[in-house]
């Protein structure tokens, strides 16, 4: 975009926003998320966490007396449809601000945009290293990256006895970013690190790479991928008399959808995630936390798709306190305000701390990780 161009737009797109917040009834909040495609599950579950927040703050009155209005649009789990949908919610839809994109690859597609038209987005799940460090100043994310999911997880690692770890990781920016930030982390605790495999997102068949790992002399293995690719790992690994132990990162493993899944294949499974809605009472913010899981359950929702919806929850929250210290629903003014916010999320103290080159500085939120444990088809914390 040239910058003549680019300057142009920006006009035309602050008159067209202002324009349309002096007149409209509702405060647009734009929702972009995987809704089919392999994640959809999980995109569909944070939408749902959204509804649920979104319902919340209307029942309250809302943000200055209007009322939040999520737009939500389906990514397909596809970066290009990503960084599409988000030029239509800038553009067409007239959104100040947004919620997106759930993996790293599909966040990263979509950063240009914030950058070209200067509109803020609520990170909710990626934990790509890159999304806070590449220097967008538009970026705010409440979900860990790799490198903090790893320093969190550190003081459990000689704990737990780790000599030699080998990766799998699904073969994107999440999955690399967590074999290179965990990996650098094992190094430091003089743990070894040996191989490190990867799978496309689609793969069904892992069997070539499980079997080079079960040849390997590692005594773990760190698994980076959604779900429903756990699922089938656990599976392979059991038909391959793989008993290695396991621990997955990244937080939207979900391990009830595993439970459910896999069977008996994943007792024994270690899992990083970010929310304990197994425990309400051990989680920073006990009411809320109750409060959440109550109104899922009451919409009729599985209890396993909590683990990842209370980020859409908190995220529309955290969006909700920006537009509100910001009096405005100018994207600038919200994107200021974004530094001033601070509350108690399901997973700790939402409030942002500036992460990237100077000047430029994404804003990184720092949540709880539990380590916890999946056995004869029940979730428990394990507590180092």
């Amino acid at each position: 975009m040239s910058r003549p161009f680019r300057l142009a737009s920006l006009a035309a797109l602050s008159l067209a926003l202002l324009a349309g917040a002096a007149s409209a009834q509702t405060i647009k909040i734009g929702v972009n998320e995987p809704l089919t495609g392999p994640f959809a599950a999980s995109g569909t579950y944070v939408v749902n966490g959204a509804k649920i927040a979104a319902d919340e703050i209307n029942a309250k009155g809302g943000i200055g007396g209007k009322k939040i209005e999520l737009v939500i649009e389906d990514n397909k789990s596809n970066p290009t449809e990503a960084a599409a949908v988000a030029e239509k919610l800038i553009t067409s839809d007239k959104t100040p601000v947004m919620m997106g994109a759930w993996g790293s690859s599909l966040t990263l597609a979509v950063m240009p945009k914030l950058m070209d038209y200067e509109v803020p987005m609520l990170v909710e799940t990626s934990s790509s290293g890159k999304i806070t460090t590449s220097g967008n100043p538009y970026v705010f994310r409440i979900s860990p990256p790799s490198s903090l999911e790893a320093e969190l997880f550190a003081p459990k690692v000689d704990k737990l006895g780790l000599k030699k770890v080998d990766f799998l990781v699904i073969n994107n920016d999440w999955g690399r970013g967590a074999a290179l930030d965990f990996g650098a982390m094992l190094k430091s605790k003089g743990v070894e690190v040996g191989l490190v495999e990867t799978m496309d997102q689609a793969a069904q068949d892992m069997s070539a790479q499980l079997a080079k790992i079960k040849a390997s002399d590692s005594d773990t293995i760190v698994i980076t991928t959604a779900v429903d690719q756990l699922t089938l790992i656990f599976k392979q690994m059991a038909a391959l008399g793989l008993k290695k132990r396991v621990i997955t990162t990244g937080g939207s493993q979900n391990p009830d959808q595993i439970i459910a899944q896999a069977g008996a294949a994943a007792d024994g499974t270690l899992h990083l995630t970010t929310f304990l809605p197994w425990d309400p009472a051990k989680t920073p913010n006990p009411e809320a936390t109750a409060y959440f899981l109550g109104e899922w359950k009451k919409r009729g929702f599985e209890f396993a798709g909590a683990t990842e919806s209370f980020r859409g929850y908190d995220g529309i929250r955290a969006i909700a306190a920006a537009i509100e210290k910001a009096g405005s629903t100018d994207p600038k003014a919200i994107q200021k305000a974004f530094w001033e916010v601070k509350f108690m999320g399901l997973n700790g103290p939402i409030q942002f701390v500036k992460t990237g080159p100077a000047g430029k500085e994404s804003g990184q939120s720092k949540p709880q990780v539990y380590l916890i444990k999946i056995d004869g088809g029940k979730v428990s914390l394990v507590e180092l």
